[in-house]
């Protein structure tokens, strides 16, 4: 019977070293009901910190966070940190490719900056209590008109709380080795706020994460954040022209980081 017991602990290391679809599905079980634990965690500390929902307490989840890069053999390479040191709210956009966008948004997370996502995340348990408590902005995707009215108010809380804001202007996850073309919500915010738009580009997450081929390796994740854009005079008849700007210079960054992105593993830079 006691060999019995010990089984498990002979076939995990086995499967570890001899199949990365058993690597592949443990990783993202393991990220997942991690993140709900550490959610369960941080939920009173937010609420004892700050009484309830405040983006304050996105400094509680951004501390939380950080470390889980290490159990998943990541490692995030950042250069242009200069370009968060705006003094004002600002808009940061960014390709998004997986929920690992999660890991590297913590890395360079400024203060007082929350997110918009998707609806459907509030019900995601733990995970979608801590989100609201960190003043995450939810909208539904599928009523333009609401996600519309959810943009102008955001754009009103943004210059009254002074905080900044995280879009995705993908629309959704992206996994095809190059930037889907962006929807105009990030900029009408930007152009409604006349604040800044700060890029940051993530790397192809191809040479260490294969959805279809299930395979989720160590690897290093290039972060390159990008001057700012200024908004200021602009109108929404300059929202396309200034989402085509953007998006022609990311585009070039992903693929230009994509390319040289190193594929070893160790510690973060910061």
């Amino acid at each position: 019977m006691e060999a019995l017991w010990m089984l498990p602990l002979l076939v995990v290391p086995v499967l570890f070293l001899t199949s990365s679809t058993f690597v592949f599905y443990f990783k993202k079980f393991f990220y997942v009901a991690y993140m709900m634990l550490l959610a369960m965690i941080a939920i009173p500390i937010c609420v004892l910190k700050s009484g309830g929902r405040d983006v304050e307490n996105m400094r509680v989840i951004r501390f939380m966070v950080r470390h889980v890069k290490y159990f998943l053999g990541l490692r995030f390479e950042v250069s242009g940190w200069e370009h968060l040191q705006a003094d004002g709210p600002y808009v940061i956009i960014s390709n998004h490719q997986s929920s690992l966008d999660v890991l590297g948004m913590m890395e360079v997370l400024p203060d007082r900056c929350t997110t918009i996502a998707k609806k459907e995340l509030l019900w995601a348990g733990t995970v979608g209590l801590v989100c609201w408590l960190g003043g995450i902005v939810f909208i539904n995707r599928k009523k333009t008109s609401d996600a519309k009215s959810v943009m102008t108010d955001t754009a009103k809380t943004m210059l009254r709380d002074q905080i900044c804001l995280w879009v995705f202007p993908e629309g959704t996850r992206n996994q095809k080795g190059d930037v889907l073309p962006f929807k105009k919500g990030a900029f009408h915010l930007a152009v409604q706020a006349q604040v800044p738009i700060v890029p940051i580009v993530f790397s192809s997450y191809s040479n260490f994460y294969l959805r279809k081929e299930r395979e989720f390796k160590s690897g290093t994740i290039t972060l390159k954040i990008l001057p700012k854009i200024e908004t200021k005079g602009l109108t929404s008849d300059d929202v396309s022209s200034l989402s085509d700007q953007s998006y022609a210079l990311m585009r070039s960054t992903f693929l230009e980081i994509s390319s040289q992105s190193p594929q070893s593993n160790g510690p973060s830079n910061h």
